[in-house]
């Protein structure tokens, strides 16, 4: 009998695995036939392979300055998230001061609302502060939402560290902030890999608001790009399906490169007792 339930246990995990893939091997497929429209057909394999709509998606001016554009964007966000919820993070979860119940709830109550709902408020001010149209102004914009997150994030982490350590070390010499920097950060190695990680992809694969305070073609990100392949009037499903497998390529080599880092954090984060 338990060896019939096992089976039955991984032909259910098969049966959810491929259809989880399914969907993502129709776009493979349609990115490497030729032709522009969707073959209407049950096993998704492309009758002629063809690599023209990644040539046609790659191979532009505007493809590698989008790139850039939705690199640097990525980055700084995930660079100024991290800036600012690390220490932020650190106190509330080590100080005691008043408000720091509700920052706490006010921080959990911002997740609760899409980043589309405050677009106009964030027109309005990048408007004053002239910063429309620019990467900056996007960057901010990003880090409004991002931000919140990491620092909820990254306040359980470091409420998951013992105090005895950081103790330990300012018994020994070290000041509050030296406990901070040469004992908790590389304790949190993989809670930062993982906030910057979520920060990056939320940066990289928003739509919406890049495309409201971004005007001008030279500042356009990627996923603008992809949705000019699939416009209202001229639709060409085997570009966007190219462009979307380019697209979630650095995705997944920054995932594997933090993942690395992951494992060592874990393994090097032990404490001899």
């Amino acid at each position: 009998m338990s060896k019939l339930r096992e089976l039955g246990v991984h032909l259910v995990l098969w049966v959810a695995v491929l259809a989880a893939l399914y969907p993502v091997l129709w776009v493979v497929m349609q990115a490497l036939s030729g032709g522009g429209a969707p073959e209407a057909r049950i096993l998704p394999w492309p009758s002629s392979p063809s690599l023209e709509h990644f040539e046609a998606v790659v191979l532009t001016a505007r493809f590698g300055l989008q790139l850039l554009n939705s690199i640097v964007v990525s980055l700084a966000t995930a660079l100024v998230a991290i800036a600012i919820a690390t220490p932020a993070a650190y106190a509330l979860s080590r100080f005691e001061f008043v408000g720091a119940r509700s920052a706490t709830r006010t921080l959990l109550a911002t997740q609760m609302f899409p980043g589309v709902a405050a677009s106009i408020p964030l027109y309005l001010l990048l408007d004053a502060a002239d910063l429309l149209d620019t990467r900056t102004g996007l960057v901010l914009v990003y880090a409004t939402s991002a931000v919140p997150f990491a620092i909820f994030q990254l306040r359980g982490a470091f409420d998951a560290i013992p105090r005895d350590l950081e103790e330990a070390a300012m018994v020994d010499g070290a000041t509050r902030f030296g406990a901070f920097w040469r004992v908790v950060l590389p304790t949190v190695r993989p809670a930062l890999a993982v906030t910057a990680l979520f920060a990056f992809m939320t940066a990289w694969n928003e739509f919406i608001l890049a495309a409201t305070f971004l005007t001008s073609e030279e500042l356009y990100t990627l996923p603008i790009l992809l949705n000019e392949y699939a416009s209202e009037h001229d639709s060409n499903f085997g570009h966007f399906a190219a462009g979307a497998i380019v697209v979630s390529i650095p995705v997944m080599a920054l995932f594997y490169a933090l993942q690395k880092q992951l494992v060592g954090g874990l393994t090097s984060g032990g404490v001899k007792g």
